[in-house]
């Protein structure tokens, strides 16, 4: 049997703190150390889950010859900077998505993973539990036909805060890089890569997007309808319409654990798939398993999809006139 892959995590805060949880459940991977700009915290974090080493500084973590894989949990902004850190002490990355938040960036850390060979993968965590690699399955056996239409939904309200990191522009606040991109990733998931890109958004008093809506189109005709919010609660399920039935991902379809499938003339199958820990654990054991078999990226979440998806976000923000102070 291989030997667990060690994880080093940078920035202990409320992510990260579920990554680690996840990892409790993980048969691939173990928490082994963790890094903050703060020892104090990084300490605290290491005692709470039991990580062996803890660092006051990302250098320390990643020059660690331990450490065999790194989580990037930080706010959106540092994901770029921190992951060519990581890729340039030839460390792996986990980042947590967005990947970065924009394209250009994006394609810069993945030509530095290449030259330096080393792994890289965005932190779409939804695409790994078993109910969506179901989802995945059913539509490409063609039980539903060909696929026509994809709906999906992730909004919730909460309050306002012009610090706080969904409404602060400078962190890239707003609904699409928080929430949005798991509705663009399950469209590229089971649709691929768009061919044009039409969305509205509402942007609220702090200058960022507090709700939006997108159609996304394909190739083939085929057409993705997706809206996500921080200021409006939404349904948070997703439909895919085939020529012959649909394939449905009940709420929440981004923590998925169950899909339900209908076809004409048939009963309506239902097939759970309990979450054994907090779902964490399904994207740390990939990674892992990708590792230990010497890849660089993933086929799953590989890093030209991520790049797409990136591309996507950038069409709609350019459409919105949104624009974060540090691009």
């Amino acid at each position: 049997m291989l030997e667990k892959i060690k994880w080093g995590i940078i920035a202990p805060g409320n992510i990260a703190n579920r990554f680690a949880e996840g990892l409790s459940f993980s048969e691939k991977g173990r928490l082994y150390a963790v890094a903050s700009n703060s020892y104090e915290k990084a300490k605290a974090f290491a005692d709470k889950f039991g990580a062996l080493r803890a660092y006051g500084s990302y250098d320390a973590l990643i020059e660690d010859a331990e450490v065999d894989a790194v989580y990037i949990a930080s706010p959106h902004p540092f994901h770029a900077k921190q992951a060519m850190l990581c890729l340039r002490g030839r460390k792996p990355v986990l980042c947590e998505k967005p990947l970065a938040i924009n394209a250009r960036e994006v394609s810069a850390m993945i030509e530095m993973a290449q030259a330096e060979h080393t792994f890289l993968m965005e932190g779409m965590w939804t695409r790994f539990f078993p109910a969506m690699r179901e989802a995945k399955r059913l539509v490409e056996s063609g039980v539903i036909g060909e696929v026509r239409m994809l709906e999906a939904s992730f909004g919730f309200r909460t309050n306002v805060n012009a610090e706080g990191r969904l409404f602060d522009r400078k962190l890239a606040g707003g609904a699409l890089l928080d929430v949005g991109i798991y509705t663009i990733s399950a469209a590229s998931l089971f649709l691929g890569t768009p061919s044009s890109v039409v969305g509205r958004a509402q942007m609220g008093e702090t200058g960022v997007d507090e709700q939006n809506a997108a159609i996304l189109t394909y190739g083939n005709g085929a057409l993705a309808v997706l809206t996500s919010a921080i200021r409006t609660n939404t349904r948070h399920d997703m439909s895919i319409y085939g020529t012959e039935g649909k394939v449905l991902i009940p709420s929440p379809f981004w923590r998925p654990g169950k899909v339900i499938l209908e076809q004409a003339g048939s009963e309506v199958a239902h097939f759970d798939f309990p979450v054994k820990g907090n779902g964490f654990e399904y994207e740390a054991d990939h990674v892992s398993e990708c590792i230990q078999k010497g890849m660089t990226d993933s086929d799953i979440m590989p890093m030209e999809e991520s790049l797409s998806i990136a591309e996507t976000m950038d069409q709609l923000r350019e459409q919105w006139g949104l624009k974060y102070p540090i691009e």
